[in-house]
């Protein structure tokens, strides 16, 4: 990889010219929570093992995390692993790193749409002795790329349906759970008419396994087969027929297709906000994916409205961040696992390593917005040159070559790369 004092030398030079507009536009709540000095790469801090699985929290306590008013942790389900259904006063963005499952959310007054069909219900009658019938709601497929967002409050749970682990990463706010359960396993006996051993059981009661069991025989619920699932994603909705309870609450960004930003020497960015899954809008989230091939850089940028957390999918790399102030506050290599804060306003840019860097980045409003520094469309190309020449004070033709020398947009080929098609 370059040195990073050539590769940053320009993006710092930048900074200078925009740190005092910038650091005027941050409110005075911002100004409160996000005195950083320093910024690191932060890695998991506790560790929840259950039975069929273990969930990584990383520390809500950590300055950086409380600055963006979030909370990351990351479920590792073990095949027919079934992460136990819960709810949080919080909205929630899950991205799926690996693996594959199904999941279910519960939305409060919708009704039972997934029914067990009659012959199912007489081959379950046959095994148990017993007629029953199922009903429940939407049952829906996951697998790796996918985001899912999950309302505040709508109780939800995976299941493990695959061969290998499924690793899900998820950010909520810093909120604490409520339980609304009673402690009393009479009342609770009295609510769901039900006798007091199994009330006991509802409540958890000497029930070791923890959050994620194993179900060993399998999990037995209505689901469609997921090629029917496929085509229902495929269509899209126009956001304005949808209820809370038809509401689409996943996408999947894993197909090099869905990118909006491509560069075939550089790689590729897909973003997820409120105007592709509306449901976005009520929970105040958006999400993006972002590809750098080998030693490709992303443009230096800020997030105009959001903070944004990024959390390293694959590969590595490095990145530097500068805050409103032009001081640099995080200058360190990034590898698979770790996870970014970056404050809202403050200016990123990365480099993909010799294996290329992968990542997905959670925002805090449903359409983040970001201002480039350089390239095609960056502040840079709107400047006059002269304006350019006098701030930087460097020659006229420099100013030329800084303002233009950059065609492409956001995500540019790497240094040698270029080099070599030049020289050829």
């Amino acid at each position: 990889m370059a040195k990073p004092a050539s590769l940053f030398s320009l993006f710092l030079s930048f900074l200078l010219l925009f740190h005092g507009c910038i650091a005027r536009q941050r409110g005075q709540q911002q100004q409160s929570e996000c005195q950083i000095q320093r910024l690191t790469a932060l890695e998991p801090r506790e560790y929840v093992q259950a039975e069929a699985g273990v969930t990584e929290l990383w520390d809500s306590r950590n300055e950086q995390l409380q600055c963006a008013g979030v909370s990351v942790i990351r479920h590792t389900i073990q095949p027919r692993g079934l992460l136990l259904p819960s709810y949080t006063n919080s909205p929630l963005l899950v991205y799926i790193v690996e693996g594959r499952g199904i999941h279910g959310v519960i939305l409060p007054g919708c009704p039972e749409t997934f029914q067990s069909s009659q012959q199912s219900q007489q081959e379950r009658a046959e095994r148990e002795g017993q007629s029953f019938q199922d009903r429940h709601q939407r049952i829906r497929h996951l697998r790796q790329g996918d985001f899912v967002a999950y309302p505040a409050g709508a109780a939800h749970w995976v299941y493990n349906d695959g061969e290998r682990d499924l690793i899900a990463v998820v950010l909520l706010d810093t909120g604490n759970n409520a339980n609304q359960l009673d402690r009393d396993p009479i009342t609770l006996a009295e609510a769901f008419r039900v006798d007091t051993e199994t009330a006991q059981k509802l409540r958890g009661e000497d029930d070791q396994r923890g959050h994620i069991v194993r179900a060993e025989r399998g999990l037995s619920v209505v689901q469609p087969p997921l090629s029917r699932e496929e085509q229902e994603r495929g269509e899209r909705g126009n956001g304005l027929d949808e209820t809370i309870c038809s509401t689409r609450l996943q996408e999947n960004l894993e197909n090099p297709s869905r990118a909006d930003i491509y560069n075939p020497r550089a790689g590729r960015l897909s973003t997820l906000n409120s105007l592709t899954m509306p449901v976005l809008k009520f929970l105040q989230l958006s999400a993006g994916r972002g590809v750098l091939y080998k030693n490709a850089i992303m443009a230096p940028h800020s997030n105009l409205n959001a903070h944004s957390v990024m959390y390293v999918t694959r590969g590595d790399g490095r990145a530097q961040i500068v805050d409103h102030r032009g001081q640099t506050v995080f200058n360190e290599e990034l590898r698979e696992g770790q996870i970014v804060v970056v404050p809202q306003n403050f200016v990123i840019v990365k480099e993909a390593g010799n294996q290329g860097l992968e990542w997905v980045a959670f925002k805090t409003n449903d359409n983040a917005m970001i201002n480039t520094l350089s390239g095609r469309t960056s502040v840079m190309r709107g400047l006059p040159v002269d304006v350019v020449a006098n701030a930087y004070q460097i020659p006229r033709e420099e100013a030329r070559r800084v303002k233009y020398n950059r065609r492409e947009t956001i995500l540019f080929e790497s240094r040698q790369r270029s080099e070599k098609i030049a020289s050829a």
